[in-house]
């Protein structure tokens, strides 16, 4: 019994042991118990004053967040785009398709509505680092958060989001190319103390500005991040320049300047080239996108006076009559009834590429004040107080919220897109009507980024850039580190915009894109648009659907829809052609048919009936 008792006192007594044991392991090891606690502790002693501190921004990150669940919940699973369909499949060379890994890695894991969640939070991710970087750079927290407010909140953010396009990803490398060329570290990282005027304003990061410039790390990042964004969207080349203005506006010694600069534009083009290489491997073609100086054509056509130009006979057929010139740059380039179809669809590609190539150079070398005039009235548009568009330019309502489900046939058909749907999931295409009704109303009533607002902006970020202009020793260094930074962000968001613009108006929505929106501006969200130019020179009308799916060519009936021309006797219509690639796309036969009697058999490319 009393083995029994000692054993019983020594069970009641073991707990006790136990914590003294715990109490010694905390003492002996203080490192791994008592650092993490204090992290916890300083953790829930700084999220309140951080949050009443940064009330502001948190409040819009919070108005961001819901209209993005919103948004997620209203459109099923993710809403599609004309274009969509070529980062799932195949673009035949018509854009970078830098966006076809993000997309793919998303996709083998999850689903569409992983990639409109991914990307929605991309868009609030874009917001937060903004806000750090501009009270990095001493921005005081109001002006800051009026800075992110057109992130958050603009409508048409929230649909570039949701649909699976380029856009936000695109956005986002030039967000995070920029704020490691911009970031610089606080007084605490800095080890010292900020000197009197460098942005230590109420409510700033206490940034202090650094002594070359960035560092050569940060250049070299920088290249490599902002030149990944142009194998997104091909504009992305555009990005070189205003990187190189800023390292060297940031001074440090000329040397040291100008050995930033060309790492830097040493590793922007790394990427590029990577991708023209695997281009070049995959198809033959060393390039990013076929969409070159013929892209230029739109523009150009748009602004010609054809009464007056001097051009040859065999481009004399290029330049657009009145009524086709009304339709825009856009339907001039892609449009099924545009002047440069027949050229498209009876002759190589090479020579069609040097005869609109030529076509342009006349315009702009003849004509340039129509060029300019018709360039500077689209570069002005965007800070228009509404946002209904022209005539001529591609229909807005394709980036506006619809109550209904928005189909592009042929593109992005119901067909197509059920049948992307069902190979990735997601779930079947649906609308929650009272949801989509609310964001549809904030949209056209007013939840977008005004125009006078935006060129409010747009001059203040030139107002802040001039100020580089005065003298070092009457510039105070904090006044000329924001400087320096409203000039990377101003000439950044310029260049991307105005290159954008050479092409054509780069609408309400897509102010990132180049010169390559779809189809034509006549059709609505469910019209059916015409059918794009085969990337290769061919007939228009084929959606080449890979990986387990048929390749299929949309034609029209012998006497239908005839984008006819007689060249070199032989006339040519969809009907019954059909083509033959060869290792780069350059070969093109013509089957034997209603559009094609030749009486002895079929021509190859553009010569004549063979003889006999």
């Amino acid at each position: 019994m009393l083995g029994h008792g000692d054993m019983s006192g020594n069970s009641q007594v073991k707990p006790a042991s136990l914590d003294r044991q715990a109490e010694q392991a905390e003492q002996a090891r203080p490192g791994q118990t008592a650092r993490p606690r204090a992290a916890v502790a300083a953790l829930r002693r700084l999220w309140p004053a951080a949050l009443r501190r940064h009330w502001l921004a948190v409040a819009l990150l919070t108005a961001g967040l819901v209209l993005r669940v919103l948004a997620e919940l209203a459109y099923r699973p993710a809403l599609f785009y004309i274009d969509t369909t070529r980062y799932l499949y195949n673009a035949d060379g018509m854009d970078p398709v830098g966006y076809k890994g993000p997309l793919r890695a998303i996709l083998l894991a999850g689903s569409f509505d992983a990639v409109a969640a991914v990307q929605h939070l991309l868009g609030l991710a874009m917001a937060v680092v903004l806000y750090l970087l501009l009270l990095r750079r001493g921005v005081s927290r109001w002006l800051a958060a009026l800075a992110i407010a057109p992130v958050l909140l603009d409508s048409y953010q929230l649909q570039i989001e949701q649909t699976i396009m380029p856009d936000t990803w695109f956005e986002a490398l030039i967000v995070a190319g920029l704020a490691i060329l911009l970031w610089q570290p606080t007084r605490r990282e800095s080890g010292g103390v900020a000197p009197p005027g460098t942005g230590t304003a109420r409510g700033s990061a206490g940034a202090v500005p650094p002594r070359a410039g960035p560092s050569w790390r940060r250049a070299v990042a920088a290249g490599i991040v902002l030149g990944t964004s142009a194998t997104v969207a091909q504009v992305g080349e555009a990005l070189i320049l205003p990187a190189v203005i800023y390292l060297l506006a940031a001074g440090g010694g000329w040397r040291q300047a100008i050995g930033k600069t060309a790492a830097l534009c040493a590793a922007f083009a790394l990427p590029i080239v990577a991708y023209c290489t695997g281009s070049y491997l995959l198809t033959g073609d060393f390039f990013l996108s076929h969409s070159g100086v013929t892209s230029f054509y739109g523009r150009m056509a748009a602004a010609a006076d054809c009464a007056t130009i001097r051009l040859p006979a065999a481009e004399r057929g290029m330049c657009p009559t009145m009524p086709q010139q009304a339709k825009g740059p856009d339907w001039l380039e892609y449009g099924d009834g545009s002047p440069i179809r027949p050229y498209y669809s009876g002759l190589p590609r090479a020579e069609v590429d040097s005869l609109i190539s030529d076509f342009n150079h006349r315009v702009l070398t003849q004509q340039p004040l129509r060029v300019v005039d018709a360039y500077a009235r689209d570069a002005l548009k965007p800070f228009a107080l509404t946002r209904d568009g022209r005539q001529g330019d591609t229909i807005i309502a394709r980036w506006q919220f619809q109550t209904k489900f928005p189909y592009y046939p042929p593109h992005a058909s119901e067909a197509v897109v059920k049948t992307a749907v069902g190979r990735y999931g997601g779930g079947p295409p649906s609308v929650w009507r009272p949801v989509a009704a609310f964001l549809r109303s904030y949209q056209l009533d007013g939840g977008y980024t005004p125009g006078p607002l935006l060129a409010l902006f747009t001059l203040a970020g030139l107002a802040g850039s001039a100020a580089l202009l005065r003298r070092r020793r009457r510039a105070d260094p904090g006044t000329r580190q924001l400087a320096l930074a409203c000039l990377a962000l101003f000439t950044a968001a310029a260049a991307v915009t105005l290159v954008s613009d050479v092409f054509e108006f780069s609408s309400w929505r897509r102010p990132g894109r180049s010169g390559s929106a779809s189809s034509s501006a006549r059709s609505g969200p469910t019209a059916v648009p015409p059918e794009r130019p085969h990337p290769r020179g061919g007939p228009a009308g084929p959606l080449a659907v890979r990986g387990g799916a048929a390749v299929g060519y949309a034609r029209t009936s012998g006497g239908g829809d005839t984008r006819a021309a007689a060249l070199n006797g032989c006339q040519r219509n969809r009907a019954p052609a059909w083509r033959s690639w060869g290792s780069r796309g350059r070969s093109r036969r013509c089957k034997r048919g209603p559009a094609c009697p030749c009486s002895t058999g079929c021509r190859y490319r553009n010569s004549p009936c063979p003889a006999g």
